[in-house]
Order: structure tokens, then C-alpha cells, then sequence
């Protein structure tokens, strides 16, 4: 019968009388001790809700050559999971949860009652540690000097050398005389201590069968002090448990399989917890117990013992695990919502101090200024970073694209009104002013789908009514940035806490989609400008011969690739973070060495406006009556909805608690630059400006921090954002520079920039909850993943959710698509009406795990109360691998 490691069901450890003997010698002045010194004191643990104490690097050394020649070798390692010795294959084992047979636990814990149980042991040294674990009156004098003799003995570990062959270490015993302290080389250099962070500590467990022994001999020894116990680990580092079993022939693998479940013990947080306190062998019984009453069995017969399960994805939450003196630490005076809990009923932005209204004119405005001005000098040192000049490099390019296609869609709109150098030059002044005073300077301002669709619509306007386009937009534009400052005057961002993941998910389809649709569309014009050439032709300088049935000739040559182990971990990290600029390189390189016939980037070189005949700056009127300049209230109020819905959208996705930001959100002083630039943009004739979606997401996700020193196993820690102000300005300054790199940038192919949009767009678009719960749609029921929100939820009911934002969708898209697009501002506010004509056909507990609750909602759901079958205490699957929970963003965009 095997177990798995426990992780998922709530314990409370039982309590341990403190009054039972324990097996601890004389030689111990403190027998209890509380909390090591490398332990957090208990205000520390308070405020930390779980005490940190140091990582344990675990090593199981078995005695193996029995009866011919002993010897000590290393056969199985942990750290958060297990990793086995392949002897045959030369290499450590993938890392894997491990498993146990129930029997060996009982075998443990039976030997440990009997044995010898040090805590808090003085000894400074391996020599010291082992006469004090031999000093058992069982034990004869002869016997105990073969035993020390054995135990200090140097083990053989298993080294991977700078190449590919693996070979075991030293085997030459070890004498006492021996500076036995002094790491060997090895150690040092063993790649493992470098996933390992400061401060770890190690654990030994020493297992095997000895001849000599007539009974079993167990000790478990905790260190007072870590100490550095020579080569007995393969990595150098202070150990501060020692484990030691052995005994005569048994049948099978009995001590073996002891020495992993001893190993395995030490692994588990919660024990390691209470044996780091333990004062007494009842208190180590008592955690080992506690250890058996949350193991999971699995029954004989219905799977494979040999199985290795993997890694999850996403550890378990250890919160339902804590024992109870361990919530005596915490205290009750911090309370502690599971994860869950605390998103659904609290919801992403009910805590927020950037959404609380402070009752007066432009108050939300003033708190957002002093709230970042403590933060400037850092927004600029803490962009000195290599990963920043990735970041530069791809949302550069990203920009450029972004600002030739709208800036060529855009003069096909007016007729030439506006082109691609108004987009640069727009593009480079907006986007840097709004670095330098914005509130979320790791948002990139762009021309936008639905800004165009306006833009089209207000220039055919004038064209029907006869009106000179620029002085009317200028006054929209005038009108626009009115309504806005009274938007900010007024604290109307606060109303974006009504906008739920419903909306978010339909807004970001949306764009993602116009990214897509916008990339294939302009792919697809080429091949007719220009076409693919038939086999045999010469057109291009790739040329592939077909000589007939005999083979195949081509001039590629096909390369074999580096082995990926050879390539250093940092090298590997350095390509990954210049994963895209690389490819736009080898798109560029091949376009270059092959000659292809590919239309290339098109940048102005003078620095002229467009339209020819007029200057910078727009006149108020032109040619139009001075009553139009009234009149043009009317379209601006529309268009002021939607540069509220497309600014506020993107920034509330951008400011979600997922992404960790530590230095706050500006939702009032971003709309304020917005409404400021909008009144620059139209008195220069340049386009109109709020947050891009896809290419902000793509920015913060190219500044993601992660931890670097990962466990085997374990994947990177995702940090936060690196929250800074340069990259976005140093992005629009060279795109505003562009101007005047034509000769440099003329070589760049536009399919290689197409594919840029249409990875970011497919990228955005798959990274979405909705789009998975679309798959959903699609999926036989016995192949849908085990989500908990399909525990909780019927399927029908998820079904009838996704198809209503699935119409909302395609409703969108086809009035953005008509000549009724002028209305198409009026339908995105309509998505939060939408979402709340949903409360009466959704339960709140349905919308829980569907949405999230509406501010009206979240006030009375502590009032109601849950459902008990509802209800998020007490849920075993509450800790499984959540698509609606996780530990990193939401709505990401990877450039790896």
C-alpha cells in the first residue's frame, strides 16, 4: 500500500504533554529550547502569518557492500520533492512527489520511540556528533568503535564533472586525524548550491543494513547550531538534522525505504516546522503522527507503485496545514482569508485606496500626486536593469508597428489628413509626456481600434457636411478633454470597480481580435502585391529544384543542433529575454541573405505634415461656421465614453493584484494626462491617444521578475513588475528618432512586423479566461480539466455564461464593422449593464466563481451569508490548480 505526500487536507496536530521523558542525554544544558536561532522570533511570525524558517537541502546515504566492503553512497536527494539516483542512465532523476509505503512509516516511528532522540546537540563537529549518536549502552565497546570507524567514513556522492560523464567522489576512508571540516572541491562547485538561497540549511539521513548489529539502532540528532559536517552532504552546507538507522537483515528494502520516509518527513514544511520546536521525543512522535493523519492512501492494485508523479504546477496553499500552536503564533488578531475567499468576496479593487472617493473636487486627483511623487527617483533607478533594454528592444518595435499601421490606416481614413508621420510624431510626444507624468507609467499609449473606427466616422461627417476636418476635430478634441477633466474633477474613476472580469475578458477580446483580424488582413494584401512565385521561378533568391522521384534538392542545410545542456543557465535566460528581438533579426538576416521581393518599413524622412499646405498647429475654425464648434459636443460626448472605457479597461486590467505592483495605481491622474494630451494632439493635427491593451500587457509582461534560485522542481516564483518610468519613455524617444533612422530601418520587412501584431493579439486572446472557457464549449465532458469552478458551477450554467459574452462579442464586432459604429462607445459602457442584468439570471455564488461580485454585491454577501454547498471553508479543492486563481497574472503575453 503506497501514500502520497500529504498537501491538501486540514490538520490540527495533537496536543503533547511537555511532562514525558525523553531520550535526551545529560550532556544537553538546555533541553527546552525554544525556536532556533535562525528561526523568526514570534513577532516576526506574526506579522509574516507563517514563520520562515530556512530552506533544508535533505541526503539519504545508504550503507551498501555488505558483508564484502562497506561503503557509504548517496542514492536520493530532496528539497521540495524527490530526486533518485539512476546509476545505469548516469543522472539524477526528474524531480517527483514522493510516495511511501505506509509500513515504513510505522517501522520509523518505532525505532525512533526505542532509539536515541538528541535535541538541540552541542556537538561542533562530525567527530563529536558521532560519539555522542554511539554512546548507547547496547553497544560494546568494540562494536562501538566499528560503528564510529563506519560513520566516518567519507561517503561517495555522485558528481556531474564540467562535461557529460558523471563519476562518484572520493572513496578513500577518512581518519579522525583527517581535517574532516574542510569542504572538498566538489562540494563547492556541485550546480546545486546555486538554486539554493542563502541561509539553507541540510539534513542527513544515514540508512543501511549492518551484519554486526543483533538489533536495530536508530537516533535522530538536531543540531543547536548548524554546523558544517565536512563531505558527508554533496553540497557544502551547515547541517542541522542528523538521522541515523541501522540495523540487521531484513527482509526487502526495510531500511531503505525507512530512510526515505525519514527523508521525506524532513522535507514536509509542517513537520520540519514542529521538529525545529520540538523539545521532547513526544513532541517528535507527536508531529509524525500528525504527518500520518494527512496522508493520502492509495489502494493496492489501482496504480502503479513505480509511477513518478510529477511536480503540480502551483504548491498547495500550507495555511490549512498550520498546527495549532503554530495559529498560536499567528494569534487570532490576524485573521486569514483562504485565497478564494479573499478574491471573490473581496473582489480585486475593494481595498483599493486609488477607488475611495474623498468627497471633494479633483480630491482623487491630489491623492494620486502624492501617493507617486515618493516613488520618482525610483521609477528611474530601478530601471537599471539588462532586463529593461529587452523590454525597450521589443515593445520598440511593437511601438513602431503599431504606429505605421494605424499611421497608414489612419491616412486612408482622411484621405491623407493624417499619416504616418503625424503617428510617429504623435506616438513619440504623447507616449513620453505620459511616462513622465502618468500615474501607471508602464502603460503604452497608441492609436487604438475603436479610437479609428471614430476617427473614420468623424472624418466621413465632415466630408457629407461639407466641414473642414481639422478645425472640427480640434474642437472635439477641445470638447473631449472638457468632459474628461470633469470626469477627474469628480472622481468618476472610482467607477471602475463596476467593471468585472466580464468586462475586462470582452474589452481585451476585442482589441486582441482587431490585432489578429488587422495582421492576417494586411498578410493577405501582400500576396497579391506580391505574389508567391511558382516552383522553377526566379523571382526571389530561394530556389528549390524538384529533379524527380531520385530526391529532393534544396540550398538549406540543416545543422544539428547544440546539445541544451551545454548552454549556461544564464545564457539560456539571455536568449529567452531576447527571444522576439532575435527573431525580428532572423526574419530580417533570411529576408536579407535570401533576396526576397518583401515590401520593407516605410518611415518619413522629412519632417513635414502630411496634408500639404498647412502647418502644425490647427486652426480654431477654418472654413466652418463658429456654431459647429458648439456642435461639436455632441460626437465628443461619445467619444469621451469611449476614451474613458478604453483608458479605465486597460488600466484596471493592468493594475490587477495579480501583477503584485508595490507602488500603486493613478487611475485619476492617468485620465487627467489623457484629457491633457488629447487638447495637445488636436491643436497639432496628430491622432488621438489612450492605452493600448495588447501592446500594455506585452510591456509589463516583458518586465516580469521571477526568482532565480528555484529548487529542483520548483518553478520560478513570479515577484511582481519591474515598476519604472524609462523604458516606456526610452521606447517613444527612439520612435520619435525613427524619423530619422530611415536608412537603418528601411531594411526591416513588414511580415516580419505583421508577425509581431498577430503574435501579440493570438497571444493576448489565448491568455484570457474567456477564451478557455470557450474551449470548454467544444470539449467532450470526460476531457474538461478538473477546474474547481466546474465543481461548483453546472456546466450548462458555464456554458450559458460564455455564450452570452460570446454575443456581446460578436455584437460588438459588427457595429464596429456598420455604419452604426458611432454608437459602438454607448455598447462598451452597455457591457457593465449587461453584467448587471446578470444578477438576475446568475445566483451570487454562481457569479463567484463565474465573475466577480459588483460592489453591491460584495456588501451583501457578508449580510446573507453562503450556501453551505457554496460555501469556500472547508473545501479539500480549495488548494487544487486554479484557472481562476492563480498565483501569477491573469492576462499575460509571454515573449519567451
Amino acid at each position: 500500500m503506497e501514500m502520497k505526500l500529504p498537501g491538501q487536507e486540514g490538520f490540527e496536530a495533537s496536543s503533547a504533554p511537555r511532562n514525558i521523558p525523553s531520550g535526551e542525554l545529560d550532556s544537553n544544558p538546555d533541553p527546552g529550547t525554544g525556536p532556533s536561532p535562525d528561526g523568526p522570533s514570534d513577532t516576526e511570525s506574526k506579522e509574516l502569518g507563517v514563520p520562515k524558517d530556512p530552506l533544508l537541502f535533505i541526503q539519504l546515504n545508504e550503507l551498501l557492500g555488505w558483508p564484502q566492503a562497506l561503503e557509504w553512497r548517496e542514492t536520493g536527494r530532496w528539497v521540495l520533492f524527490e530526486e533518485k539516483l539512476e546509476v545505469a542512465a548516469g543522472r539524477w532523476s526528474a524531480p517527483h512527489v514522493p510516495t511511501l509505503a505506509l509500513p515504513s512509516l510505522q517501522k520509523l516511528r518505532s525505532l525512533l520511540a526505542e532509539g536515541l532522540v538528541l535535541l538541540d546537540c552541542p556537538a561542533q563537529s562530525l567527530l563529536e556528533l558521532v560519539e555522542q549518536v554511539t554512546r548507547v549502552e547496547s553497544l560494546s565497546p568494540e562494536l562501538r568503535g566499528q560503528l564510529q570507524a563506519l560513520l566516518l567514513q567519507r561517503p561517495q556522492h555522485y558528481n556531474q564533472t564540467t562535461g557529460t560523464r558523471l563519476c562518484w567522489g572520493s572513496t578513500h576512508p577518512r581518519k579522525a586525524s583527517d581535517n574532516e571540516e574542510a569542504p572538498l572541491r566538489e562540494q563547492c562547485q556541485n550546480p546545486l548550491r546555486q538554486k539554493l538561497p542563502p541561509g539553507a540549511e541540510a539534513g542527513t539521513v544515514l540508512a543501511g543494513e549492518l551484519g554486526f548489529l543483533a538489533q536495530p539502532l536508530g537516533a535522530f540528532v538536531r543540531l543547536r547550531n548548524p554546523v558544517v559536517l565536512g563531505s558527508l552532504t554533496e553540497v557544502s552546507l551547515p547541517s542541522r538534522f542528523f538521522c541515523l538507522l541501522l540495523g540487521p537483515r531484513m527482509l526487502g528494502k526495510g531500511y531503505h525505504e525507512m530512510g526515505r520516509a525519514a527523508a521525506v518527513l524532513l522535507s514536509d514544511p509542517q513537520f520540519q516546522w514542529s521538529v525545529r520546536r520540538a523539545s521532547n521525543l513526544h513532541d517528535l512522535l507527536a508531529a509524525l503522527d500528525a504527518f500520518l493523519e494527512e496522508v493520502t492512501v492509495l489502494p493496492p492494485g489501482r496504480w502503479d507503485p513505480t509511477a513518478r508523479i510529477p511536480p503540480p504546477k502551483c504548491l498547495p496553499s500550507q495555511h490549512k496545514r498550520l498546527p495549532s500552536q503554530q495559529r498560536e503564533i499567528r494569534g487570532p488578531a490576524v485573521p486569514r482569508l483562504t485565497s478564494a475567499e479573499d478574491r471573490h468576496r473581496h473582489g480585486p479593487h475593494a481595498h483599493s485606496p486609488e477607488l475611495q472617493r474623498t468627497g471633494r473636487l479633483f480630491g482623487g486627483l491630489i491623492q494620486d500626486v502624492r501617493r507617486k511623487v515618493p516613488w520618482y527617483p525610483s521609477d528611474f533607478l530601478d530601471a537599471l536593469h539588462l532586463q529593461c533594454f529587452s523590454a525597450v528592444l521589443y515593445i520598440y518595435l511593437a511601438t513602431v508597428t503599431n504606429a505605421i499601421t494605424f499611421g497608414g490606416l489612419l491616412g486612408d481614413a482622411t484621405d491623407g489628413a493624417q499619416g504616418v508621420l503625424e503617428s510617429f510624431l504623435g506616438t513619440a510626444v504623447a507616449g513620453a509626456a505620459f511616462c513622465l507624468m502618468a500615474g501607471q507609467p508602464l502603460t503604452i499609449l497608441s492609436s487604438t481600434g475603436p479610437v479609428l473606427v471614430f476617427e473614420r466616422l468623424l472624418f466621413s461627417f465632415s466630408r457629407d457636411y461639407s466641414l473642414d476636418y481639422l478645425p472640427f476635430r480640434l474642437w472635439v478634441g477641445i470638447w473631449v478633454a472638457t468632459f474628461c477633466l470633469v470626469l477627474v474633477a469628480t472622481e468618476a474613476s472610482v467607477l471602475v470597480r463596476y467593471f468585472t472580469r466580464f468586462t475586462e475578458e470582452g474589452f481585451c477580446a476585442l482589441i486582441s481580435l482587431i490585432f489578429i483580424y488587422d495582421a492576417v488582413g494586411k498578410m493577405l494584401n501582400l500576396t497579391h502585391t506580391y505574389p508567391i512565385q511558382k516552383p522553377g521561378s526566379s523571382a526571389y533568391g530561394c530556389l528549390c529544384q524538384y529533379p524527380g522521384p531520385g530526391g529532393n534538392e534544396s540550398q538549406w542545410i540543416r545543422t544539428k543542433p547544440k546539445d541544451r545542456d551545454d548552454i549556461v543557465s544564464m545564457v539560456r535566460k539571455g536568449l529567452s529575454d531576447f527571444s522576439s528581438v532575435l527573431a525580428i533579426l532572423l526574419g530580417c538576416g533570411l529576408d536579407a541573405f535570401l533576396g526576397l521581393a518583401t515590401p520593407k518599413l516605410m518611415v518619413p524622412r522629412e519632417f513635414k505634415p502630411t496634408l500639404p499646405g498647412r502647418g502644425w498647429l490647427v486652426s480654431p475654425f477654418g472654413a466652418n461656421p463658429w456654431w459647429w464648434s458648439v456642435a461639436a459636443a455632441l460626437p465628443a460626448l461619445l467619444l469621451s465614453i469611449l476614451i474613458f472605457m478604453d483608458q479605465q479597461i486597460t488600466a484596471v486590467i493592468l493594475n490587477r493584484m495579480e501583477y503584485r505592483l508595490q507602488k500603486g495605481a493613478g487611475f485619476h491622474l492617468d485620465l487627467f494626462c489623457v484629457a491633457v494630451l488629447m487638447l495637445l494632439t488636436s491643436a497639432l493635427g496628430l491622432p488621438w491617444y489612450v492605452s493600448a491593451t495588447v501592446i500594455s500587457l506585452a510591456h509589463m509582461d516583458s518586465l516580469r521578475r521571477e526568482s532565480r534560485a528555484c529548487a529542483p522542481g520548483e518553478r520560478p516564483n513570479f515577484l511582481g513588475i519591474r515598476e519604472q518610468r524609462l523604458t516606456g519613455l526610452v521606447v517613444f524617444i527612439l520612435t520619435g528618432a525613427s524619423i530619422f533612422l530611415a536608412p537603418v530601418l528601411k531594411f526591416i520587412p513588414m511580415p516580419v512586423l505583421y508577425g509581431i501584431f498577430l503574435y501579440m493579439g493570438v497571444a493576448a486572446l489565448s491568455s484570457i479566461q474567456f477564451t478557455k472557457r470557450v474551449k470548454l464549449l467544444l470539449m467532450p465532458a470526460k476531457h474538461q480539466p478538473d477546474l474547481l469552478l466546474l465543481r461548483h458551477v453546472p456546466l450548462t450554467r458555464v456554458h450559458l455564461f460564455t455564450a452570452i459574452q460570446l454575443a456581446c462579442l460578436g455584437l460588438l464586432w459588427i457595429i464596429k464593422s456598420t455604419p452604426a459604429a458611432i454608437i459602438f462607445p454607448l455598447m462598451l459602457l452597455g457591457l457593465v449593464g449587461v453584467r448587471k442584468a446578470l444578477e438576475r439570471v446568475f445566483s451570487p455564488q454562481e457569479l463567484l466563481w463565474l465573475d466577480e461580485l459588483m460592489p453591491e454585491e460584495e456588501r451583501s454577501i457578508p449580510e446573507k451569508g453562503l450556501e453551505p454547498e457554496h460555501s469556500f471553508s472547508g473545501s479539500d479543492s480549495e488548494d487544487s490548480e486554479l484557472m481562476y486563481q492563480p498565483k501569477a497574472p491573469e492576462i499575460n503575453i509571454s515573449v519567451n
